[in-house]
């Protein structure tokens, strides 16, 4: 770019940085260069990695569906490369394996989410329905979700309790600087300590725990936090013979749609290359 154009750009670079974010192609060091999409439009803006964390939701080493276990498998891989160019670049790692927190009693990842102090926060922390002040239905019907032929016998397992998942994937790494919690507060209270304002969603499954856990994407979008959504690296829990009879995937993008339209944009995972 000529000096002139350069100088002709400087008022809008002002302008989105006094919004929090900033519009550069070459990244800072120390930032992310994010493209951030909702419906058709997309943006370019810049977090600073020291005020971002990623959080891996539900990546359990099994599933009550056998088919929801085997897409975990394949997409772990992928997500252990984007958490550890994330954290490369000093991101906050959050690994969010619901149920299973006991697992890792006594870690340095467990104990840096518990240990961080009490914090104030203007809502409080639960499971977050659908919202209907706020959003449609959802464009897939998951009410009998297993894809699998012959179903997985899910319902038996939801009347037990008896969760076959014992620990996150074993694929993905937990690593010095980590941090582990299932509880939307200590997650609340270790961002506030750490200064995080913008917050990365991964995992499973979008439709139900992405959306709806204590530290899901309505909570941190009702605690005023800039979210975003991994949309390559995370899946839905959809079976094809219901409404709206699409294939799987397709199932997954409806839904990163209907978050793009009413709580969050969602990025690609190649934002985050080496």
């Amino acid at each position: 770019h000529s000096r002139g154009m350069k100088k002709t750009m400087l008022p809008a670079l002002l302008l989105l940085s006094a919004c929090g974010t900033s519009a550069s192609p070459q990244a800072e060091p120390g930032t992310l260069t994010l493209h951030p999409r909702r419906g058709k439009e997309e943006t370019t803006v810049a977090w600073k990695a020291s005020q971002s964390a990623v959080i891996i939701c539900d990546m359990w080493d099994t599933h009550t569906c056998a088919g929801a276990a085997r897409r975990v498998t394949a997409m772990a891989p992928r997500l252990n490369a984007f958490v550890a160019e994330a954290r490369r670049r000093g991101v906050l790692i959050v690994h969010a394996p619901s149920d299973v927190t006991k697992f890792y009693d006594g870690t340095p990842a467990r104990a840096l989410a518990k240990n961080a102090p009490e914090a104030a926060a203007a809502t409080d922390f639960k499971w977050r329905r659908l919202d209907p002040a706020r959003e449609s239905a959802l464009p897939v019907d998951d009410s009998d979700w297993c894809d699998c032929t012959p179903k997985c016998e899910i319902k038996k397992i939801e009347e037990s309790r008896k969760w076959p998942w014992t620990r996150q994937i074993a694929s993905i790494d937990i690593l010095p600087g980590d941090a582990l919690s299932d509880q939307g507060k200590e997650i609340h209270n270790l961002f506030v300590q750490r200064g995080i304002t913008n917050v990365l969603l991964t995992g499973v499954h979008t439709n139900m725990c992405v959306l709806g856990r204590s530290f899901g994407i309505r909570q941190q979008v009702m605690l005023g936090r800039t979210v975003a959504l991994v949309r390559d690296l995370t899946d839905c829990l959809y079976d094809p013979r219901k409404p709206p009879h699409v294939p799987h995937d397709e199932g997954t993008s409806l839904l990163v749609g209907h978050i793009e339209k009413y709580w969050c944009p969602s990025v690609p995972s190649s934002d985050l290359r080496p």
